[in-house]
């Protein structure tokens, strides 16, 4: 098992507490937390960009940490690329004739792999999404994509599932600069026990498919239903008219049907670790409890919201407490809202960009 460091975000003498999820006051909080950080962070990216490679298990919060930190340091100059979006895209652009057209020619070009050309244009033609594309070709896409944004620094999120341990480290040489700047891993440790949580108390809406969370992150009005004994949400979204929300099909079993997949994330990360010549930065979603005092405040801890029915005013009362689940080795942790994690994020990479 992987061991990632545990991070301070506590300030000797910071005694304002902030409000996480307003604009404003998450502003004033990284300002407080790592503003020196973000200036020079800032200054390097007037000149330079890099490619962050993300890696870490389903709902570990890449995409949220990345689109935060481009929205604190200079979303102009940073972008968040998803191979996953990537392929969604490219199953939009195979509708369309011209575009099927130069994506074919740009393969016919630049693709270098095992498989022959016809059936390379047969998995992209036939896929589905229970079948996994060859690596190469992802490779071969991923290039096309980085070079669309040349001029920007990328977080590169989501990668074959399928490499050995050779295949990884081929997969990587050839990524790694293809691009003339610099390149780094981000590593992102959440405990099992979160993600199952997240997908657990997961309500999506279904007419504009927001999704919240019931337990973790809910809209500013829940009801209760009498017949059936729960608590559920209504959709913030005013053109949903109060919508209930709704739990996801398969949602209700956590983890369980990605487990394989889990132990293959594992797998990535630790592969990850061992290529040399790439800086590394080490995110960790979990403190111990008997450590955080020492290491964050308390408003970073991530909120468990919990309801009471009043049966005589026939309204929901809304309490918190901080939320504590079991790290993968058992101890009891809390789990941090994104804001903490970002403020490690940022003096990492000015840590390896030795700014």
């Amino acid at each position: 098992m992987i061991k990632f460091p545990l991070f301070k975000t506590k300030i000797k003498g910071l005694e304002k507490k902030f409000n996480l999820i307003d604009p404003k006051e998450q502003r004033e909080y990284f300002e407080a937390k790592a503003g020196e950080e973000i200036k020079k962070l800032r200054e390097y990216l007037k000149e330079n960009t890099f490619i962050a490679y993300l890696l870490g298990k389903k709902n570990s919060g890449k995409g949220t940490y990345s689109k935060m930190f481009a929205q604190i340091i200079n979303p102009e100059r940073i972008e968040h690329f998803s191979v996953g979006d990537m392929i969604r895209r490219i199953d939009e652009e195979l509708t369309d004739e011209k575009q099927k057209k130069e994506l074919f020619d740009f393969l016919k070009k630049n693709y270098r792999g095992r498989f022959s050309m016809d059936e390379i244009i047969s998995s992209l033609e036939n896929r589905s999404t229970k079948t996994l594309l060859p690596t190469d070709l992802i490779l071969t896409l991923t290039k096309r994509e980085i070079e669309k944004m040349e001029k920007k620094t990328l977080f590169v999120d989501g990668f074959p599932r399928n490499l050995g341990q050779i295949d990884f480290s081929l997969f990587f040489r050839d990524l790694v600069g293809y691009r003339d700047d610099p390149d780094v891993f981000i590593l992102i440790d959440v405990p099992e026990k979160v993600i199952d949580e997240r997908i657990k108390w997961r309500r999506i809406c279904p007419v504009c498919q927001t999704s919240r969370n019931l337990k973790l992150f809910p809209t500013s009005k829940v009801d209760f239903d009498q017949k059936t004994n729960e608590f559920y949400l209504i959709c913030d979204n005013p053109d949903c008219r109060g919508v209930r929300m709704v739990l996801k099909e398969g949602d209700e079993l956590g983890i369980e049907p990605i487990k394989e997949r889990l132990k293959t994330y594992d797998k990535l990360i630790q592969q990850s670790l061992s290529l040399y010549g790439i800086p590394k930065v080490l995110l960790r979603n979990s403190v111990p409890v008997k450590k955080a005092k020492d290491l964050i405040d308390d408003y970073e801890i991530t909120p468990e919201y919990v309801f009471e029915f009043d049966k005589e005013t026939k309204e929901v009362k809304v309490k918190e407490k901080p939320w504590i689940v079991l790290d993968d080795e058992g101890a009891p942790s809390y789990g941090l809202l994104p804001s903490p994690m970002v403020v490690s994020l940022i003096k990492q990479l000015v840590e390896v960009f030795n700014l």
